[in-house]
């Protein structure tokens, strides 16, 4: 299998899962016509068939331990059910945060939900692997979440969330706490005896998440946070394009997912996983240049300014809290 042999190699791993991470959703803005629950059921597939794709390629090929469908057999029972939970802890997490976005507004739910992922993600996965200077790391994440703070302060100057709701900040926090837990377990499944190799840990992964949206997502379905109810009928009745946006997004995400787990093999969990959630800063990117969505705010500028200073800096610290 492949797997970065510099330092530099993990670093632009992880720069493109950021990419990867702050762009798969701009899929869900193309057509407004399709619901959100319907295009997860192909980003789920999409998900799926990328880390199939990377298992089969650089997972199969390369001189730097066990090949992809060996280390499939190899694997113990308690690995695999670490690396399916993982899976299904994200999917959780994931529709949970875009259902406290709905209610309370991005403004609100995005600084709480990824601003608890990032801070409790990065403390379990330092506890589980211990890489890099503690100290550096954990000021490069403090000023991460402090960006995602002044981008909520953003949105909010701007008018574009929704009026918070005390059921949208408990479900955006039950969302943060989940998705701090799904890295920390695939991480551990990489480590112990008879363990996963990063291509692996990401297709029981992408398992799980499968898997678990049978159930989530069709409870979603029958129980919508807003509109009406769904049914299977209305996905089948998707255009193959509203299908290719659901699926194109998964394959996204995945690349990014999988980038950043082969370099935490590198660069420790802790590091991969903090530098993973930067991607905030590419959405706000996307956000800002490319949809607008700070075209009717006012005063906001400084604010955004000091959003991307923040981040630039936090990613800084978080770069060299390996060598440091």
């Amino acid at each position: 299998m492949y797997l970065p042999e510099t330092y530099g190699g993990a670093i632009l791993m992880m720069l493109i899962t950021m990419v990867c991470w702050g762009s798969w959703a701009n899929m869900t803005k193309i057509d407004k016509t399709w619901r959100f629950e319907l295009f997860y059921w192909d980003y789920a597939i999409g998900v799926f068939l990328m880390s199939l794709i990377f298992g089969i390629t650089l997972g199969s090929f390369g001189s730097t331990g066990m090949g992809f469908f060996p280390n499939l057999i190899q694997a113990s029972v308690s690995v695999i059910l670490k690396a399916l939970f993982s899976g299904m802890i994200f999917n959780i997490a994931n529709i949970l945060l875009v259902g406290a976005i709905i209610f309370a507004g991005m403004a609100v739910a995005f600084p709480i939900g990824i601003g608890i992922a990032l801070v409790v993600g990065t403390l379990l996965s330092y506890f589980v692997h211990p890489e890099g200077n503690v100290f550096v790391l954990f000021i490069g994440v403090l000023l991460i979440l402090l960006a995602v703070v002044l981008d909520g302060i953003a949105y909010k100057k701007a008018g574009t969330s929704i009026h918070a709701s005390g059921k949208g900040i408990i479900i955006a926090i039950i969302s943060g706490i989940l998705m701090s837990l799904f890295y920390p377990l695939i991480a551990e499944s990489m480590m112990e005896r008879q363990g996963l190799n990063p291509y692996s840990a990401v297709f029981f992964f992408s398992v799980g998440l499968l898997l678990s949206n049978l159930v989530i997502n069709s409870l979603f379905m029958k129980k919508p946070i807003t509109g009406g109810q769904l049914t299977v009928h209305d996905y089948f009745r998707g255009t193959k394009l509203q299908h290719a946006y659901g699926i194109i997004g998964g394959l996204i995400w995945c690349i990014g997912m999988t980038f950043n787990v082969i370099a935490s093999t590198h660069v420790g969990p802790a590091i991969a996983y903090s530098f993973g959630q930067c991607a905030t800063l590419i959405a706000a990117v996307w956000g800002v240049f490319i949809w607008r969505e700070f075209k009717n705010g006012k005063n906001v500028s400084t604010l955004l300014f000091f959003m991307f200073i923040a981040y630039i800096l936090g990613l800084l610290a978080i770069g060299i809290s390996k060598v440091s």
